[in-house]
């Protein structure tokens, strides 16, 4: 039997079911979008494309859509030119529930059952109709809520994977729940009209002008935790999420995806923190005595270096390693790690556990653990400084900002990790075209006299900019100080969106670079905190973590 895909909780999945049909939702997330692409405007908004991906694939046949937002009426238009799908169907409603929305959905239902009737040579049966309705239930135990724009089936996934606790779908179509008909109701045009009532009177979702019944999902005793998913070039979400930063009372991750398994690591990342944010500590320490000598190892595997801490049982500082990561991850931990133990005169022998971290800690066979970048930043700088609530972590590839409690639990944290802007790759290239080192670039940009404005938010166009500047024969102390205060801008930004507040540390690599760290400290109006172990911190973090395996 042939599939019928459908997208939206609106779609009549129990007419289309009562009709011969097969229906599943299209969850796809494909690799790319070099069909999408050929066919489509490339600002559609990552689900759009997807859809459309998934037809152009051949993967989709027959499929049904709801005039749920521009998007979908332009996949629509795509896809009815394209011309190679069996069945395609758009039903057109109101963004209301009173008695003309009901009437138009109804007059719409009856469309789609004489379409989808001719097509599938069948008739209408109502006792399967009667039959296929499963009204769905909210849970009665603790739980996470994806909420938000909705998620693929790659991604939700990922999510279940990494969450401590089950998670579940409310996005979009998965908070679909339509009861069952009365018995009395038998004629097609008034089961039709109360099936309309019914389509329109679930929870309803961000297109309806009145979406104030979806606080029920939110305002649930059951409720832990709340991922919001957003979609790249979709914009139907954003006044909910701000809502939900004012009201909300269980900790939120905000995860935003272009719908493609592109980006997995970084959200993947992202995940695995906020998971062990809603970890208790307790529930982290190790419960068995490891072997070696009271030696612990931690191991910060980034995109530009990989660091090593290791740390003795009084918590001392006895190697520390900071190494260019190479073409490989693991690679370049054993490299790290041998030059540590040797520093240390130490044995593999000698150590009782390792911790490792960063991006690449998934590729590293040393460690007897892998926890994120944010939760040992957090733990490395509570270490260095108790009094730090909010730690500046710029990195290599992203930016982080990271809020912790007094006992250096992490309480939120934000990341850029879309765009290499504002991190240190992005001034490494800055460095390369104005011919400095990266000491150099450090204190070059100290002395400066004309206020320039680097404005682009792209690597590669901030780069034609410095290059015409240099044209203009401005003075590379002036413009290095306009690099500065770009990275600053990105950085304050992030600290405002996740409400940073006093102590602040800086991490990192680039919290070595004068410059920038005083720029920073300027956009803040705060003392802005830098110890020397500060590009050691991720690692630390770790090695801390280790000891907390001995159990």
């Amino acid at each position: 039997m042939s599939t019928t895909w459908y997208i939206c909780k609106y779609t009549p999945v129990e007419l289309l079911e009562a009709l011969g049909g097969d229906c599943q939702v299209l969850d796809y997330m494909p690799e790319n979008f070099d069909l999408s692409d050929e066919v489509s405007h490339p600002n559609l908004c990552g689900f759009g494309k997807a859809v459309i991906e998934a037809c152009m694939e051949g993967k989709v046949k027959e499929l049904v859509l709801v005039n749920c937002c521009d998007t979908i009426r332009s996949a629509y238009d795509v896809l009815l030119a394209h011309g190679k799908l069996d069945f395609l169907f758009m039903m057109d409603m109101l963004h209301c529930v009173d008695a003309c929305a009901r009437e138009k959905t109804k007059r719409e239902l009856l469309r789609l059952a004489k379409a989808y009737a001719a097509y599938k040579g069948t008739q209408f049966q109502l006792q399967r109709f009667r039959e296929v309705f499963h009204p769905v239930s909210r849970p009665s135990e603790p739980y996470l809520s994806v909420l938000g724009g909705r998620v693929g089936d790659d991604l939700f996934d990922l999510m279940k994977q990494t969450m401590p606790l089950p998670v579940r779908n409310d996005t979009c179509v998965h908070n679909r729940s339509v009861c069952p008909p009365p018995d009395d109701l038998t004629g097609m045009d008034e089961l039709m009209d109360w099936y309309a009532g019914e389509l329109l009177g679930q929870l309803p979702c961000m297109r309806m002008t009145d979406a104030a019944g979806r606080k029920r999902l939110y305002q649930d005793p059951h409720l832990q935790g709340v991922i919001y998913h957003t979609v790249k070039f979709c914009d139907y979400y954003g006044f909910e999420y701000s809502q939900l930063r004012r009201e909300l009372s269980v900790p939120m991750l905000k995860v935003e995806s272009d719908y493609t398994l592109q980006s997995s690591g970084q959200l993947r990342t992202r995940l695995e923190a906020f998971a062990e944010s809603l970890t208790p500590q307790e529930q982290r320490r190790g419960t068995k005595q490891m072997n070696g000598n009271g030696y612990y190892v931690g191991i910060d595997s980034g995109s530009t270096s990989t660091d090593v801490a290791i740390l003795d049982k009084d918590k001392h500082i006895v190697a520390q390693v900071i190494l260019p990561t190479g073409a490989g991850a693991a690679a370049g931990a054993e490299r790290a790690l041998e030059q540590a133990l040797e520093q240390a005169g130490l044995k593999m022998e000698d150590i009782s556990a390792t911790v490792t971290t960063g991006y690449g800690r998934s590729a590293i066979q040393q460690g007897d653990k892998s926890i994120t970048e944010i939760t040992c930043h957090a733990k490395g700088a509570h270490f260095l400084d108790p009094e730090v609530r909010t730690i500046i972590d710029i990195g290599g590839q992203d930016s982080k900002v990271i809020r912790v409690d007094e006992q250096g639990n992490v309480v939120n944290f934000v990341m850029n990790d879309k765009c290499a802007a504002g991190t240190g790759r992005f001034l490494e290239l800055m460095a390369r075209t104005l011919e400095l080192s990266m000491d150099e670039m450090s204190t070059a940009g100290l002395n400066w006299k004309e206020e320039i404005t680097i404005s682009s938010m792209c690597t590669v166009f901030a780069e034609s900019e410095v290059v015409s500047l240099i044209a203009q024969n401005k003075s590379r102390a002036d413009i290095i100080h306009g690099l500065n205060e770009s990275v600053a801008s990105k950085t304050y930004a992030l600290c405002r969106r996740i409400g940073g507040e006093p102590v602040y540390m800086m991490t990192g690599g680039v919290s070595k670079n004068q410059g920038v760290a005083q720029a920073i400290q300027r956009k803040l109006g705060a003392e802005l905190r830098i110890s020397d172990q500060a590009q050691l911190n991720g690692a630390l973090g770790a090695a801390l973590f280790a000891m907390e395996l001995d159990g």
